[in-house]
């Protein structure tokens, strides 16, 4: 390596993550969430009654991520009771695992017993994705071209977007499905050779998020196909959609 090259190196450190899957967040971040056990009926009502996305719900009392928009008003409410951990990891292809009870204090992971075989035998190692924005406000979109940026650099590990969906092994969707964008999001996925897979990226593709309810939604092509991957986050941080897919390929359990 030339000595120019070396000089700028030792001035600006790397440029990249070394290891996505050993990351630590600042506690900043926003993840996981762990609610304390002696929350009071009151306290519970005040909450659920601040949440805009009914993403906090009662018997039991609970948190869904699916919902969740990560605005941490429930805890500026009860700063000792609920709390949000900087644990990235929190994809998973089991919905229910997005559900978050009292004193549930325990990873998010991938279940095994739910990854269809197709994607055990082909996408072990390398997989390419089309992404789909279907009436997404371009935050979460953002932060899926950072994945593939060099600090991320997701291609490492053989995981890409590409341009046409012919070349691709499954979709990404991002945003809560528009009416005027089901037929587009139909018209890609039916374009993608078999076998391929789905991947929900963000609280508006996984639920709809403050759009739920709208007349302006069409979400019926959820209804028809298994979803592979939810990946929440509002938007998700690139470090958690990478290490959903790779959990995801590698089926670590």
């Amino acid at each position: 390596m030339p000595l120019k090259e070396i000089n700028i190196l030792g001035k600006h450190g790397k440029q990249f993550v070394p290891d996505l899957e050993m990351v630590e967040l600042t506690p900043l971040f926003r993840g996981r969430p762990i609610i304390g056990t002696n929350i009071t009926e009151e306290e519970k009502n005040k909450v659920i009654s601040l949440c805009p996305v009914n993403a906090i719900n009662n018997s039991p009392f609970c948190i869904d991520m699916g919902k969740c928009l990560f605005c941490n008003e429930c805890h500026f409410a009860l700063p000792e009771k609920i709390n949000f951990t900087n644990d990235y990891k929190i994809a998973t292809n089991d919905r229910s695992k997005l559900i978050i009870q009292a004193g549930q204090d325990i990873p998010i992971k991938i279940n095994p017993d739910k990854i269809r075989k197709e994607i055990k035998s082909f996408f072990k190692h390398a997989l390419k994705l089309r992404q789909v924005s279907a009436a997404g406000d371009n935050s979460t979109e953002m932060e899926l071209n950072a994945a593939g940026n060099v600090n991320f650099d997701m291609g490492r590990f053989g995981i890409e977007f590409v341009a046409s969906p012919r070349h691709a092994d499954g979709i990404v969707i991002t945003g809560p499905i528009s009416q005027n964008m089901a037929e587009p999001l139909q018209i890609c996925y039916d374009a993608i050779p078999e076998p391929k897979l789905i991947i929900l990226a963000g609280t508006d593709a996984i639920s709809s998020g403050i759009f739920a309810g709208s007349k302006a939604l069409n979400r019926s092509f959820l209804d028809k196909y298994n979803i592979d991957l939810y990946v929440p986050g509002n938007p998700p941080h690139p470090l958690t959609f990478i290490n959903g897919v790779l959990n995801l390929m590698k089926n670590k359990k």
